[in-house]
């Protein structure tokens, strides 16, 4: 008998399906702490080539994507999304420490919906996703 699953009915709030990818582990583990203790379902990948695989896998209601990472970076990953009929549907937010002007422009060119650059306030992403799955960011 596996382990029960929590479900969107069990969780504190409407628990969002969000899938992110980052290659490093401390990252990894700030936000799978963060909004997995707040009740989001939060699924993490280490690179963008898997990125791409569990987008089509899970079809999440969100993707956090890092832009450095190995394999096809955040920029790539991106437009192949935005790019796919089954997941350009999906809203992207790249999180990430590229902070120039020109980076965060080519983020919004590839399709990004939000731009997030590190170092973040914790409570204040929390509270972004919040906002995002309440429905009143559309």
């Amino acid at each position: 008998m596996s382990d029960p699953e929590i479900t969107r009915e069990d969780s504190p709030r409407r628990a969002g399906r969000i899938l992110y990818a980052e290659d490093e582990p401390g990252m990894r583990t700030l936000f799978e702490m963060n909004l997995g203790a707040e009740g989001f379902d939060v699924h993490i990948v280490e690179d963008g080539d898997a990125a791409v695989v569990a987008a089509h896998e899970l079809m999440p209601d969100l993707i956090v994507l890092d832009i450095m990472m190995p394999g096809r970076d955040g920029y790539t990953v991106l437009r192949e999304l935005k790019g796919d009929p089954q997941t350009q549907h999906i809203p992207v937010v790249l999180l990430t420490a590229k902070a120039t002007d020109e980076d965060v422009w080519e983020g919004w060119q590839s399709g990004a919906d939000y731009y997030i650059t590190k170092p973040f306030n914790v409570e204040e992403f929390v509270h972004f996703f919040d906002y995002f799955f309440s429905g009143a960011a559309a």
